[in-house]
């Protein structure tokens, strides 16, 4: 039976691994596309609200998701909707930094710094959290 725990023990810390490293080379990925892209001042315009999916048994909330409009430098007026969200909503006018495509403008992310931080917090984390699991796993009476 107890064989039985560390084999689920096993598969949670697989998933978790495949689930930071896919995150982490979809952020690495995002910051090399937009490494050569100019950055410019973009104005919020509007939030667009969505929710979190509340996974691992929390409830879910809202989050919201800024909504931009930037000048190119030819005069040009380009929108987009952020793909980072906020708590709270962001104040129409208030200034965000964007990265966008020259070869194609309507092509533009927020340049935002949080997804590295949030990583490097949950590496530790679940680091701590697998040998926990481990431990309680060896010391789980078995009838």
């Amino acid at each position: 039976m107890r064989i039985v725990l560390y084999v689920i023990w096993a598969l949670f810390v697989a998933g978790v691994i495949f689930a930071l490293i896919h995150s982490l080379r979809k952020t690495r990925r995002r910051e090399k596309l937009v490494a050569g892209w100019p950055k410019v001042q973009a104005t919020v315009t509007g939030n667009v609200v969505g929710w979190t999916n509340g996974g691992g048994g929390s409830t879910r909330s809202r989050r919201f998701y800024p909504t931009y409009q930037f000048a190119h430098p030819a005069g040009t007026l380009y929108a987009g909707e952020s793909e980072v969200s906020y708590a709270n909503q962001q104040v129409p006018g208030s200034l965000v930094e964007v990265a966008y495509n020259p070869a194609n403008p309507n092509q533009s992310f927020q340049v935002a710094a949080e997804s590295k931080m949030v990583l490097g917090c949950l590496v530790p984390f679940f680091a701590l959290f697998a040998l926990v699991l481990f431990w309680v796993v060896g010391v789980f009476p078995l009838g």
